[in-house]
């Protein structure tokens, strides 16, 4: 089967190719692919900055996001069928959704929402789990608090509004001036424009900042909180519970723990807590968003779709860090 393939890292492009159908165990749904969504971490796992974290054995396939067809199940499989339109966000392990076959575990699968097409479908698992386990699992948001949600007009940050809304928070976000009809649109009730404004200065008082960007943002952000709030990175640095979890080796704990050092000691100056989210596959959690996508609650946003042969300049626009939304690459 034809796959876009990272040879090295750091390599200026993917190379297409041909591999082995994946194997398939018991547990697992072997997926015709319609449509893979793409994100930052793809970007980042080329160029190696995640490599430390997570160690793959090259050649491999690209892709965390995919929505397409069941073609065979495991003899253990209960909940799909041959036929069924699923999505899913596929495990680290088992990364490779610009292919055109993914097996992946039946436990990280859920059916299609029956509303969405298929690219649709594909924009919504890593984003959609990264703002479910960012609000809803970590923070806890309940109605009345108040949650700053940065980069609002990227793959997370459009969910992550129209949930923290759903959800009865009143919503905060930075954006461009040029993006500002579009979050308030999803729910924000609070615009900066990160050009014009100073955020750390525009709000204070909130309980949870959900960031996606730099350094200097993260810091900015402690200064938004109040005492208790929460400080929720998805952008690292990595913390020393993350290290913990993942059961790395002593000597990358330690050198997490250093990385985090920073921004973990100027939390607790300020009373607040910091930790560092790293999303996983969760196909449970993400039937609970395909209710809220049947309902209408939440909706795909999507800035372009690109053919299959042209994924490298899909990850190409993916890095102007221009999208609004996400980015898919189309197969059928």
């Amino acid at each position: 089967m034809k796959a876009h393939l990272l040879d090295h890292y750091k390599q200026d492009a993917l190379r297409l190719g041909d591999i082995p159908m994946p194997e398939t165990g018991d547990g697992d749904v072997l997926i015709e692919v319609h449509a893979a969504g793409l994100n930052v971490l793809d970007s980042k796992i080329r160029s190696g900055e995640f490599k430390a974290i997570l160690p793959y054995k090259l050649p491999i396939a690209l892709g965390h996001d995919v929505a397409g067809v069941v073609s065979r199940v495991g003899r253990n499989v209960r909940d799909v069928k041959p036929g069924d339109a699923v999505y899913s966000r596929v495990p680290d392990g088992r990364i490779g959704t610009l292919a055109e076959f993914i097996a992946v575990k039946a436990e990280d699968v859920a059916l299609k929402p029956s509303n969405l097409t298929m690219i649709e479908a594909a924009s919504i698992p890593l984003v959609g789990l990264t703002a479910w386990q960012s609000l809803v699992e970590r923070a806890g948001i309940r109605k009345g608090q108040k949650v700053l949600i940065h980069a609002g007009s990227g793959g997370v940050g459009t969910i992550a509004i129209q949930l923290a809304r759903h959800l009865g928070a009143t919503v905060a976000t930075t954006a461009s001036a040029a993006n500002k009809d579009l979050v308030a649109t999803l729910g924000a009730d609070v615009v900066i424009d990160y050009r014009k404004e100073a955020f750390e200065e525009a709000v204070s008082g909130y309980d949870v900042v959900l960031n996606s960007l730099g350094a200097e943002t993260l810091e900015k952000s402690l200064d938004v909180l109040k005492s208790g709030g929460q400080l929720i990175s998805i952008s690292g640095p990595p913390d020393p519970s993350f290290a913990r979890q993942q059961g790395f080796h002593w000597v990358l704990q330690f050198a997490i723990r250093l990385m985090s050092s920073s921004i973990r000691r100027k939390a607790r100056a300020r009373k607040v807590n910091y930790s560092f989210l790293f999303m996983k596959a969760d196909g449970a959690q993400l039937r609970q968003i395909t209710n809220l996508l049947e309902a209408g609650t939440i909706k795909p946003v999507i800035d372009r779709v690109f053919p299959f042969n042209a994924a490298n300049e899909a990850l190409a626009y993916i890095e102007t860090g221009r999208a609004k939304g996400k980015v898919v690459v189309q197969l059928k």
